[in-house]
């Protein structure tokens, strides 16, 4: 038969919490929509799959495992044998904020975004970060690349590992700062060696956490690195944060230009609606190091400042290639870090461009809403 949330969600409703005497979901102890994956081929015999997301009061409830036992065997029970469910466990002390008052701190949320990998997007938000430091804001940069988080190993923090603080009686991540800017990511809490084998709503919550159930405290600007493409994690952070404007990142090559014009539409799309802050042409010529004056257009000349004038939206920067830029990201020694070098003040001069075009988008146009969820 065919299996849908909605089944899952009446399975669980026969389960009864011992903390509240009611059922799960009159406890409020789902906290995302349950997820159903066909298994195509099966494994094991299993057809399905079922994930969901439960949240306890505490990680000390005494009621956590008979609960979470109780509610993988109804699910079993009314919806079938052929099911292989994965239940993961949150927890809650006070409830966690929402819309406006989840990141109160926060004054400008800017997400960076490319429509596809490779554009080198992650080392500009890197850098971003860092110069905006450098001109003296508090900065934090949330790594949202779930499968593939970069920024401990670009700060050189790898081997860091956040830890609880308690704030108005909740217990929050403490990010790890660097360069002045105070960072999370998923890169933190798993093995870097080991593949992150989850599925969309897994991935999701995590981000989640991220967000809400961090001490982020007070910021002028939240850098959201996403991940290339649009997928869940971009509908996750529209559903969950407001954002100020987002920065397309794509190299000069048409390929990346036809994706990076599908990145715009996303946020442009009437149900979205955040402004789009501009553009930067990253990879925007070659200059070998024993030729500085000299620039070869490896993927084409000047393809964002054409896309840029289309779309009608600023040009912020031309990132050049550079083998230092390189070198310095593999170090965990952003070229922001030396303001002295050519490469290093061509990331300053895209934070002065970055301030200046979000005040310019703060005195002209409304605050971003929060997309509703669907």
């Amino acid at each position: 038969m065919a299996l849908y949330p909605k089944l899952i969600m009446d399975a669980l409703a026969t389960v009864t919490y011992a903390g509240t005497k009611k059922n799960l979901v009159e406890s409020n102890m789902i906290a995302d929509q349950p997820t159903v994956t066909p298994l195509n081929p099966p494994v094991e015999g299993k057809n399905w799959r079922v994930q969901v997301v439960l949240e306890f009061p505490r990680e000390t409830d005494p009621f956590l495992r008979s609960t979470v036992k109780a509610a993988e065997a109804a699910i079993l029970y009314h919806c079938g044998k052929d099911i292989a469910v994965e239940i993961q466990t949150e927890f809650k002390s006070k409830p966690r904020p929402k819309g406006d008052e989840l990141l109160p701190g926060v004054k400008n949320i800017i997400a960076v975004s490319s429509g596809k990998g490779g554009v080198g997007k992650s080392t500009v938000s890197a850098n971003l970060a860092i110069a905006l430091a450098r001109l003296g804001y508090k900065v934090g940069l949330l790594d949202c690349d779930i499968f593939g988080p970069s920024m401990p190993k670009m700060f050189h923090v790898e081997e860091e590992r956040p830890y609880a603080v308690e704030v108005d009686g909740r217990q929050l991540i403490n990010p790890i700062e660097a360069y002045g800017v105070k960072m999370l990511s998923i890169g933190f809490f798993v093995a870097p060696e080991t593949a992150t084998l989850w599925r969309g709503g897994m991935a999701t919550s995590a981000l989640k956490q991220l967000i809400a159930d961090a001490d982020w405290g007070e910021l002028d600007y939240f850098i959201l690195d996403t991940p290339p493409g649009t997928s869940d994690i971009h509908l996750t952070l529209l559903q969950t944060l407001a954002i100020t404007g987002a920065i397309i990142v794509s190299t000069p090559q048409q390929v990346a230009l036809a994706d990076a014009r599908k990145g715009i539409d996303m946020y442009r799309n009437e149900k979205v609606n955040v402004p789009i802050l501009g553009l930067i042409e990253n990879m925007a010529w070659f200059t070998p190091a024993e030729l500085p004056e000299n620039k070869y257009y490896i993927f084409g000349k000047e393809g964002c400042k054409q896309l840029a004038d289309e779309m009608q939206v600023p040009l912020l920067a031309q990132i050049p290639l550079v083998q230092s830029i390189c070198d310095s990201g593999d170090k965990g020694e952003p070229a922001a870090l030396n303001s002295d070098s050519a490469t290093g003040l061509a990331f300053i001069n895209l934070a002065q461009a970055v301030v200046t075009v979000v005040n310019r988008r703060n005195k002209e146009q409304p605050k971003t809403k929060i997309v509703g969820v669907k």
